[in-house]
């Protein structure tokens, strides 16, 4: 299941249990996410209706896809006997924190949403890296 370092099942995985932890994250925190976007339940039902909140879930796991099978590279260019729990997860504490809450910094504060939508949202995004890390680490090439 190894091509050039990548365990493609790990990917695989990997992408899969995050998906459903921010399944998880974002049923928890709906009405807080909500408030903090900006969206009400007429939004929400509008989004059910015409199909974008279907559009959404296939885009969401495709990129929980791509995410996976990028942090499965950089942590495979660690070297060799380097694909590990440990490694995943600190690979995945640094691209969290070097693009994802950077980004996430950047655009919510020109939407004038900084804070509590930061907070969810980055948080659920360190939660990804860090389970798709420690998988793709345990999986090994």
């Amino acid at each position: 299941m190894a091509f050039a370092g990548m365990n493609y099942l790990a990917i695989l995985v990997a992408a899969g249990v995050a998906f459903m932890f921010g399944g998880v994250w974002y049923g928890v925190l709906a009405k807080q996410w909500m408030a903090a976007a900006g969206i009400n339940d007429e939004m929400m039902a509008a989004s059910k209706k015409d199909g974008s909140s279907t559009r959404a879930m296939i885009a969401a796991f495709v990129s929980s896809l791509v995410m996976a099978w990028v942090l499965a590279g950089l942590i495979g260019h660690l070297g060799n006997g380097q694909v590990t729990v440990y490694n995943g997860i600190i690979s995945g504490v640094f691209a969290w924190l070097g693009f994802i809450a950077t980004t996430q910094i950047t655009n919510h504060g020109f939407q004038m949403k900084l804070g509590r939508l930061t907070l969810i949202d980055g948080g659920h995004w360190l939660g990804v890296l860090l389970i798709q890390g420690a998988i793709i680490g345990a999986f090994g090439t």
